[in-house]
């Protein structure tokens, strides 16, 4: 069953909207891509996090991959348990895999995002 508020950007970042804050993540379809992850590096607490923009990355063992912002906003928290726990990106992506909080500066920018369906639909037209 689809989340109304849970979007995602073409780069693989899920994004769950919950009135002036979102939780930021990434998809277990990219997690899926980059197998055997190795390395986390979250953004700071009080950052700014734009749109398109690196607010991250994640290494596996086979590549580094940025993570790019699907919003704009100020960092407000960030899952710290989340680097030591790498599993949870595939095993519980949109629960414990979350990688921040994000105080929101333009919920208009949501509107820009994929459905959960119209998701699944790019990932199946992405999978080789």
């Amino acid at each position: 069953m689809s989340n109304p508020n849970l979007k995602f950007a073409r780069t693989h970042e899920w994004v769950l909207s919950e009135g002036e804050t979102a939780k930021v993540g990434i998809s277990d379809f990219a997690v899926k891509e980059l197998t055997d992850l190795v390395f986390m590096q979250l953004p700071g607490v009080g950052s700014e996090m734009k749109v398109g923009e690196v607010f991250g990355e994640v290494e596996s063992v086979k590549a580094v991959s940025d993570l790019y912002g699907p919003v704009s906003g100020t960092v407000a928290a960030v899952n710290s348990e989340l680097p030591g726990n790498l599993q949870w990106l595939s095993d519980d992506p949109f629960g414990k895999g979350w990688i921040a909080e994000i105080k929101l500066a333009d919920r208009k920018e949501l509107e820009a995002l994929m459905s959960q369906d119209e998701y699944v639909k790019f990932c199946e037209s992405q999978a080789h």
